[in-house]
């Protein structure tokens, strides 16, 4: 990368800046394990719910969208779930009632939008940045281990990337986009940012980048960028779950999601997200979310957004360069809503963005999820026998203690093996 960069301040505005909406009328429904897929689409036929399959758009991804134009929903069969449109409501409503008889599906809850996390700072610094690398990379330690993630599948959920960087051109990234009408081509900066704090940098034939500022964890890492967020940064609930079951046919050990849904204080997390990742984590997966950007420290602190408060899904929470935690990140609460599991650098981080401005600083617990992301690759590769939930159990116990309240910073500040 070049030696020499120039770099400006983003502000991504928060969620309850502009009041977005959170619920998109339409329904998740939970499948029963080990359910065939031909009753499970029979008995929606049944419920007058012309229902597509994941395995029909197998070769072409992006067609899912398809299955909620063309028709009334979709089934994604790796994960056990379907995603019903709004209109569909008695029908949804039929299936989940005979719940407790013969029927494949379970339950329902609302589909949720979903939107990039960031946000402004104002921070007192410690660490600082330096001509050979970022001060987060410093601060965990990542700049000490000898662990590139090599071998190591990770997936960045997000707005996409530009692969045509000067820093990801010739690594081999494999991508696909779930959202209409555009391409993995990244035209908000947000994902190709997070991709670039969890594998930034050009592999060279020796464990090191290319000369210049590092700034990217995973350097080794295999990169998976599933597009599940438009351009303007928002999404939904079906895009992400489209993306995750792509990340798991592409053998994906760690998913990156910098994004989500704000909650409110009592708000109970995602049952159909919770049962998905604690079967991920049992299948040698781990997923892995910004804990939101909600709070106004020290008057206000936010619960945990979705899908983050799950307890299966690690919630990251931002801490900045006196490791403080940033105003902006939410917290645990006592009510049921999720707990953070770890803290990392979300202030004033330096990553890449899309040509021609190559680099910037940005905000936000986006930016301290990806650098976890980052980490537990290296884990993954310093322990290439070790399932989903001995690396998780690795991060949480090397995490460094913090003079953090745990509801702040969780188990600490993250540490590279």
């Amino acid at each position: 990368m070049p030696k020499k960069i120039k770099t400006t301040k983003s502000e991504v505005i928060s969620l309850r800046d502009l009041d977005k909406p959170r619920f998109t009328g339409s329904q998740l429904v939970s499948v029963r394990r080990g359910a065939r897929t031909s009753a499970i689409t029979s008995q929606a036929k049944n419920a007058s719910i012309r229902m597509a399959t994941s395995s029909d758009f197998k070769l072409k991804p992006e067609r899912f969208i398809s299955a909620f134009t063309d028709g009334d929903g979709i089934y994604f069969e790796k994960l056990g779930i379907a995603v019903i449109n709004q209109e569909r409501e008695d029908g949804v409503r039929m299936l989940t009632l005979g719940a407790r008889s013969r029927s494949a599906f379970t339950h329902a809850e609302p589909e949720r939008y979903v939107y990039a996390f960031g946000k402004t700072s104002r921070a007192a610094a410690s660490f600082a940045d330096t001509a050979a690398q970022t001060w987060g990379l410093e601060a965990t330690k990542v700049i000490a281990s000898k662990y590139t993630g090599k071998g190591v599948r990770l997936a960045v959920l997000d707005t996409g990337i530009d692969d045509k960087h000067p820093d990801f051109k010739g690594r081999g990234i494999v991508s696909q986009s779930f959202i209409l009408g555009e391409q993995v081509a990244d035209g908000n900066g947000h994902g190709t940012h997070c991709a670039g704090v969890a594998c930034g940098h050009v592999q060279t034939a020796s464990r090191a980048p290319e000369p210049g500022q590092r700034y990217g964890v995973a350097h080794g890492a295999k990169l998976y960028v599933g597009k599940v967020l438009s351009n303007r940064g928002s999404g939904s609930d079906r895009n992400i779950l489209a993306g995750i079951q792509w990340a798991l046919e592409n053998k994906c050990r760690i998913i990156s999601m910098s994004l989500g849904a704000a909650a409110e204080v009592g708000d109970a997390y995602s049952t159909i997200y919770e049962d998905l990742a604690k079967e991920l984590l049992t299948n040698n997966t781990m997923l892995i979310a910004a804990a939101g950007n909600d709070s106004d420290r020290p008057d206000r602190i936010a619960p945990i957004g979705h899908p983050a408060n799950c307890p299966s899904i690690m919630a990251v929470a931002a801490i900045d360069s006196a490791l403080k935690v940033a105003y902006f990140s939410c917290g645990g609460t006592r009510a049921k809503g999720g707990t953070v599991d770890v803290a990392a650098p979300g202030v004033d981080v330096l990553s890449s963005v899309p040509r021609p401005q190559l680099y910037e600083l940005m905000n936000g617990t986006s930016m301290a999820t990806p650098l976890v992301a980052g980490i537990a690759a290296l884990m993954c590769q310093r322990y290439p026998k070790a399932s989903a939930k001995q690396i998780w159990n690795h991060v949480i116990r090397t995490a460094r203690a913090l003079r953090l309240a745990k509801r702040d910073g969780g188990s600490g500040l993250v540490i590279a093996p």
